[in-house]
């Protein structure tokens, strides 16, 4: 570890600033808690969302039987990719609070933050104290972490048992290579992988820089039992998943396609747009300073970060539709980013404090660094204020209660969830834009107009539109439903009747 004396002048003094980064990192996630899980990949929340209430009413007493039946049925009907743990967590917690929207924000942001502890812990290894203070505040603080981390979705929990992972194989790696830290690191490793499937590009990237931090050769790292017993816990749990998921209930099977796509990397817009998901994500400016970052590491230590960077590239090249089209997908980039800025700070730090040699110009220095971090969350808060989603909940409703006993199909947003979830109604999705674009790229055609629209609205009585930002980008669609009476209409939507045609 860095010895390097730090600009807190006192062991309480970083402690304090440590744990106000904490506190300022979890306050900003806990405002407007309480607002409908809108605010970020709305399509990926409310599939939770959904989940968390099906299981919920499955054991609630008190309701009725339909409400029950229908709510365990959207539970059911909804894919599983990931084991559904985050929804257990949050319909479990449902009994003492009731369903409220606060309690997925709250643990995932409390997730986060508790990375945020480990965070720091290896970023002082890695650096210094100041190196890793700042390394925590930017992980915590970063606006697109702010959002995506209290998100109701497996992927802050992942992200945090990664970063549990690569503090306890960096700890193993680091010269003491105790059993203490080869099982804490099966551990978490295998529950990150279990978590997510996609966190074993880090976990393996993490893996592969420790083992480079050693410096050892081929034979010399098989000839460690550690290293076995790190892997097999590793692996074990995703895999026992796997082949429960694939072989024993089946549900997962299809799930696993349409992630790697070979035509894109001839294609420019594949780079184009994951340089434009970093730039959403890590923003341009930040992304090139950890970049930099790499090259003020000592070698050993530089090693174990160009692994991280290793992985999370490996990581976009096998999943390249996504890693272009999903910006959530990059969230796992967030604590390597961090890291690599640890040293950059540590060396800002260092010359900041030779340059206010006294307490008054450092508490100065403080001050302003102070006031920076407020006005970037005073932002992030604006922006979290900026939008109130809970009009929708009385929409939903509406169009609920209009379009009961009808067959349904419609262009809404997240397929129907929402309609699911606050309208109590089941409605058979059309594609949007993007799917068409999708499987265009991965069929080589996109399907016929017409023979698509009779074969998904054969049967259903009602067209429903709320999403008319994807319809105008869908002419044929618009078109076809000028041909049919509008059988009700309201603030954000139209419902054709598909009964009858307009005369």
């Amino acid at each position: 570890m860095n010895e390097t004396p730090s600009f807190f002048t006192s062991r309480a003094g970083w402690v304090t600033a440590l744990i106000l980064i904490l506190s300022l990192g979890l306050a900003i996630r806990f405002y407007d808690a309480n607002d409908l899980p809108l605010d970020f990949h709305s399509t990926r929340q409310m599939l939770s969302v959904l989940k968390a209430r099906g299981m919920y009413y499955d054991t609630l007493p008190g309701i009725s039987s339909e409400e029950r039946t229908f709510a365990i049925q959207q539970w059911k009907l909804r894919a599983s990719i990931e084991p559904e743990v985050m929804e257990r967590l949050v319909s479990f917690t449902y009994r003492y609070t009731g369903e409220q929207h606060w309690v997925a924000r709250a643990y995932s942001s409390v997730f986060w933050v508790i990375g945020g502890v480990f965070l720091f812990l290896l970023a002082r290894k890695l650096t210094s104290i100041d190196g890793a203070l700042a390394a925590t505040a930017f992980y915590l603080f970063l606006p697109y972490a702010i959002f995506a981390s209290r998100s109701f979705q497996p992927d802050p929990l992942m992200v945090t048992l990664i970063i549990i992972f690569l503090w306890a194989v960096y700890e193993w790696a680091d010269g003491k290579r105790v059993w203490l830290f080869a099982i804490l690191a099966g551990l978490f490793g295998g529950l990150a992988i279990f978590i997510k499937f996609v966190a074993a590009f880090f976990i393996i990237g993490g893996g592969v820089g420790a083992l480079l931090f050693q410096r050892r050769s081929l034979p010399e790292v098989l000839k460690q039992p550690q290293v076995y017993v790190m892997s097999v816990l590793g692996i074990l749990p995703g895999a026992a998943y796997a082949v429960y998921g694939v072989y024993i209930a089946g549900y997962l099977g299809q799930q696993f396609g349409g992630r790697f796509i070979p035509s894109y990397f001839l294609s420019p817009a594949y780079y184009l747009g994951w340089v434009n998901m970093l730039n959403i994500v890590i923003g341009g400016i930040p992304l090139m300073f950890a970049l930099l970052g790499i090259f003020f590491f000592d070698n050993e230590k530089r090693r174990f970060i160009l692994g991280l960077w290793a992985g999370y590239a490996l990581f976009g090249i096998y999943f390249n539709y996504h890693i272009a089209s999903h910006d959530y997908y990059s969230l796992p980039l967030i604590p390597i980013v961090a890291l690599s800025l640890a040293p950059l700070a540590d060396k800002f730090f260092t010359r900041l404090k030779q340059l206010t040699p006294t307490r008054l110009l450092r508490l100065a220095a403080f001050s302003l660094l102070l006031f920076g971090i407020f006005t970037s969350l005073w932002n992030t808060r604006n922006q979290l204020n900026a939008v109130d989603y809970r009009p929708q909940t009385q929409m939903w409703m509406e169009i609920g209660q209009k379009v009961d006993g009808y067959n349904l199909v419609g262009l809404t947003q997240d397929y129907g969830s929402r309609m699911a979830y606050w309208g109590w109604q089941y409605v058979t999705s059309w594609p949007t834009y993007g799917d068409l674009i999708y499987r265009d790229d991965l069929l080589g055609a996109q399907r016929d107009f017409e023979k698509q629209f009779t074969r998904i609205s054969a049967k259903k009585d009602l067209f429903i539109v709320t999403d008319f930002a994807d319809l105008n980008l869908q002419p044929f669609l618009k078109e076809k439903l000028k041909a049919y009476p509008i059988f009700a209409q309201g603030d954000g939507y139209v419902i054709y009747n598909l009964m009858e045609a307009s005369e």
